[in-house]
């Protein structure tokens, strides 16, 4: 069994994305026993044509797949693409001995492909980083279709069913809303829109010397801060803290221990007392 060949212009996403599309639905779909086979061949024998077979016959799911994220801006020539990737990784990862089809399996990779690139390329600035703001992310896009700003009960609502605190789901809402801005002003903007440009009204203050003089001020007085509050303490503390934090071979607890023909649990209270004392010195 082959799947027929397709012309290699027509089963890559671009300009005529139309073409792309009916090319890939004219591709017969696989019989589970075909996959099976199909699959087997590749896992246990490295079969790339078989390979190759899987991967034509479930373009079309990508294409369904990638439709459903048409509301984020972006080609979705490229959205088919990013698909594609994850389709193929799935064909690669995919274990006929599971007992399950390759779409159920491949749906996880697709998607995956697919948010991948559209948190890189949705804003300028990437608006989701950690897992749980990425599910935060899809999630409030959908709602984004029904509602307008979440009210308190849908903010609790959706935090508890995503683990996160009401204050995260609120971040991820303004930053879903904002616009992206260029930092200077555009080469053709008059004065009047030129200074509304961040460039005009966003200040550098690392080279400010008021500022720089209250940094080194600042820096000197902690410094002596620090040095006093040392001499305020006993010859054994001020050794316990020099030995555990400033030495360039920290002491170990046990070391320092042995040292004082002490317990490991006594120097653990004698550095937590000194290092209190410190803290109140400084701060006084």
């Amino acid at each position: 069994m082959s799947t027929s060949l397709q012309p290699v212009h027509a089963l890559v996403p671009g300009a005529n994305l139309e073409a792309y599309v009916h090319a890939v639905n004219s591709i017969p779909l696989l019989t589970p026993e075909q996959e099976r086979e199909l699959a087997e061949n590749l896992f246990y024998q490295q079969d790339l044509e078989a390979a190759r077979q899987m991967v034509l016959a479930h373009l079309r799911f990508v294409v369904h797949i990638a439709r459903s994220y048409s509301g984020y801006g972006l080609a979705q020539a490229d959205l088919i693409q990013e698909g594609n990737v994850g389709l193929m990784k799935a064909v690669k990862r995919f274990n006929p001995e599971m007992g399950v089809r390759l779409v159920s399996f491949a749906v996880h990779w697709i998607r995956a492909e697919i948010h991948e690139f559209i948190l890189k390329n949705w804003r300028i600035v990437k608006v989701a980083t950690t897992k749980a703001q990425r599910k935060l992310f899809f999630n409030l896009r959908s709602q984004k279709k029904r509602l307008a700003w979440l009210n308190n009960d849908e903010v609790t609502a959706v935090a508890a069913s995503l683990g996160v605190e009401p204050h995260e789901v609120r971040e991820m809402e303004s930053r879903l809303t904002g616009q992206d801005m260029a930092f200077d002003p555009a080469a053709d903007a008059d004065d009047d829109s030129a200074f509304q440009s961040p460039a005009h009204y966003l200040e550098d203050h690392r080279y400010d010397p008021a500022r720089q003089l209250e940094d080194a001020d600042w820096s000197d007085s902690s410094s002596s801060n620090l040095h006093e509050a040392l001499e305020s303490l006993d010859e054994r503390s001020r050794d316990i803290l020099h030995q555990r934090w400033l030495a360039e071979e920290k002491a170990t607890l046990h070391d320092l221990a042995a040292k004082y023909n002490v317990s490991a649990e006594r120097i653990r209270q004698l550095e937590k007392n000194a290092m209190n004392k410190l803290k109140g010195c400084i701060a006084a």
